[in-house]
């Protein structure tokens, strides 16, 4: 995986356009965020992005965004089955942390339930990058918790010679997996296409023990046997994606459009344990109708394109839009329940500008309209059409041994209802510096003022949502939630060393939060649940450390560690589900043509949790990863992981479903990718 660092103001920007005036601009010895709005090295930021590559996705588990990202430091997942999953950043989660797909966002309705997967699978990316942090002024609120961003490369913003691709198969034991990706890219003079597609499924998961926890089967007051490995039930995936896009690359910039299809269905488990109803006869219950399922279509479109310009003080337009028809049907013993439907569109423009001195600097402008619509019988949120307006300026002075960055961005949300609406009118702003006191040190301390609007879900949910067990109650009178936050940043590199340090701490006023009210609903039978605002406090740390213990040519021996921890606090007490600490460590063997790699992970215990929460248990989990290119060309490759070789009993406490589904138990996954 490659470590890379973005300034924090700019986030994980739109467009990857325009090398030439990158190059141009600043050299750097390590390719940077290619989707930046103008070039920032690594070792010339304040807060730090995380790359997965191409060949780091190959080695990743076949599995849904969240679980890929998992166990990145300052990372875990939603995790809600193999199904669904979303990212959990810093211990933020939904609404704070935004999915964007090529720089614009993905337009479904993944950050409105924990059971709605993100329409976009990791198998189609050519790489993730991952910010951590306040990422406000490029992308607005949606953004306060950081951002992942998905980039397919399907629209190519550089000429193609030839035709190039890529081939991927793998199966898994714990659930009986198969997955299936392909790519490929062609160049005729300055035209590109690129057409791509993936298949992924599997059965319901093995773990080493019961489904429901210890302490869960305890606060039903039923007996806990012991260990015994089984199954957890519905938890079978089905998904196809496939896609393609042509660009056209000539000397002044490139314009390309792509479309896309997301066709998955995926069991949901869990459902079988709603509150008042019998716990036996669920069972039956669920074995008798198959459990809740999801059937997921997403549609998409998007443009793209980058001109390169002499307009005064800017060279360079960067211009990006996506359109999205998105439904999901929640279908209970074969019919219908509930439906989902999101469609809308979102447009970004940016104009880069001249860089001179060590002064860089660009200014934007975002867009989106969405209409979100839920029918049935848990539609808990009526049909509500939000529309944004954003406009921002991010800038940047470099002078070798020190510098300052800063930004600034105006955002505008109106969301409408056919009984209400509200709009919002938000500031959020950044300032930087950061010194580089010796060879291989770089220091930076970033301060930002960041805020987002409430969802359509804070404002007027009111009905059961059986994926949280709750009932919730929204409240239309809700203002803004503003952060401050500080993050401090150390980095060195030099010689076998590589070591980041991550700092952090974040006020929140009007902190939005979920909080029950002491009632019941007599219906559904659920704690009823109301969405209200109080103060709140985060900090934390990430560390990174890589230390090469022995190198001979193209082979190599090191040892890696990377630990996390993050602590919320609210005025209500904790907030819920804050992910405990961890540590991880790792020997890395690299063989010029084979690589092993051996890992082991902490994950603590949280007994830290607020009211209708159970603590989780810790646990430790073994890894292990073989790979070999056995020819010269390099162009075949054979791998081997074991995922949870002691078969641990682990449970994400960042998962409302943590004491109903743990994560799978041992598996190994043998796969073979080629690429040409």
């Amino acid at each position: 995986m490659t470590k890379t660092y973005l300034l924090a103001a700019a986030g994980a920007a739109a467009l990857s356009a325009g090398s030439a005036h990158a190059e141009a601009a600043k050299e750097v010895s390590e390719l940077v965020v290619t989707a930046a709005p103008y070039v920032v090295s690594m070792d010339s930021v304040t807060t730090s992005v995380e790359v997965m590559k191409r060949d780091d996705l190959d080695a990743a588990p076949s599995a849904g965004l969240g679980d890929v990202l998992s166990g990145l430091p300052g990372v875990r997942s939603t995790f809600f089955g193999p199904g669904a999953s979303r990212p959990v950043i810093r211990g933020l989660a939904g609404p704070r942390v935004l999915v964007l797909s090529n720089g614009v966002g993905m337009i479904d309705a993944s950050a409105l339930s924990p059971d709605h997967q993100v329409a976009n699978d990791p198998q189609e990316a050519e790489r993730i990058e991952v910010l951590r942090g306040p990422s406000a002024l490029a992308y607005g609120g949606s953004a306060i918790g950081g951002i992942v961003n998905i980039i397919d490369d399907r629209i190519s913003s550089t000429k193609v010679e030839g035709v190039h691709g890529r081939l991927l198969a793998s199966g898994t034991s714990v659930d009986e997996g198969s997955a299936v990706s392909a790519s490929v890219k062609a160049g005729v003079g300055g035209w590109v296409f690129s057409l791509d597609g993936l298949h992924r499924e599997s059965s319901d998961y093995d773990i080493p023990s019961p489904a429901e926890s210890r302490r869960f089967m305890a606060a039903e007051g039923e007996e806990y046997l012991g260990k015994e490995p089984s199954t957890v039930a519905n938890t079978a995936v089905k998904l196809d994606a496939y896609g393609g896009g042509v660009s056209y690359v000539g000397d002044k910039g490139f314009l390309g459009v792509a479309v896309k299809r997301t066709d998955t269905s995926y069991g949901v488990p869990g459902h079988a344990h709603e509150a008042g109803e019998d716990h036996d006869h669920d069972h039956e219950h669920e074995d008798e109708e198959g459990g809740v399922q999801i059937d997921l279509k997403q549609t998409r479109y998007d443009l793209r394109g980058g001109l390169n310009l002499d307009l005064g003080l800017f060279d360079q337009l960067k211009v990006s839009a996506g359109y999205a028809d998105y439904e999901h049907a929640e279908l209970e013993g074969g019919h219908i329940g509930t439906q989902f439907l999101s469609e809308g569109w979102e447009a970004r423009a940016e104009l880069v500008q001249k860089a001179r001195g060590g002064w860089q600097g660009a200014v934007g402008l975002q867009a989106l309209s969405r209409t979100l619509d839920a029918v049935g019988e848990e539609a808990y949120v009526p049909s509500t059409e939000t529309r944004e307006l954003g406009l921002f300026t991010l800038q940047r002075l470099d002078n070798d041994t020190w510098g300052v960055e800063g930004g600034l961005r105006l955002d505008r949300r109106e969301l409408e209802t056919d009984a209400a609406s509200r709009d919002f009118t938000n500031v959020s702003a950044s300032i930087g510096g950061f010194l580089r006191p010796a060879e291989g040190w770089f220091l930076g301390l970033s301060a930002s003022r960041a805020a987002r609007a409430p969802t359509e879900a804070e404002l007027f949910a009111n009905g059961a949502h059986a994926a949280t067990r709750g009932f919730e109650v929204g409240n239309p009178d809700l203002d803004s939630e503003v952060s401050y936050s500080l993050d401090a940043t150390v980095h060195y590199g030099e010689g076998p060393w590589e070591i980041d340090l991550h700092a952090f701490a974040v006020k929140y006023d009007g902190f939005i939060d979920l909080r029950p009210n002491g009632q019941v609903d007599p219906e559904s039978g659920f704690a009823v649940f109301d969405y209200l605002q109080t103060d709140a406090t985060f900090y934390g740390a990430e560390a990174e450390a890589s230390y090469r213990l022995w190198q001979d040519g193209a082979r190599s021996f090191s040892l890696q560690g990377a630990a996390d921890y993050v602590h919320g606090d609210t005025d209500l007490g904790p907030p819920a589900r804050i992910p405990p600490w961890s540590v991880t460590g790792r020997a890395v063997f690299d063989g010029d043509w084979w690589t092993g790699k051996l890992e082991l992970r902490h994950v603590g215990e949280q007994d830290r949790v607020a009211e209708f929460e159970l603590p989780t248990d810790s646990y430790q989990m073994i890894n292990a990863y073989l790979s070999a290119t056995p020819f010269a060309d390099r162009k075949l490759r054979l791998f081997l992981e074991g995922r949870n070789l002691n078969d641990a009993e682990a449970r994400e406490h960042a998962s409302f479903l943590k004491d109903l589904a743990p994560l799978p138990g041992r598996s190994f996954r043998l796969g073979v990718g080629y690429k040409f």
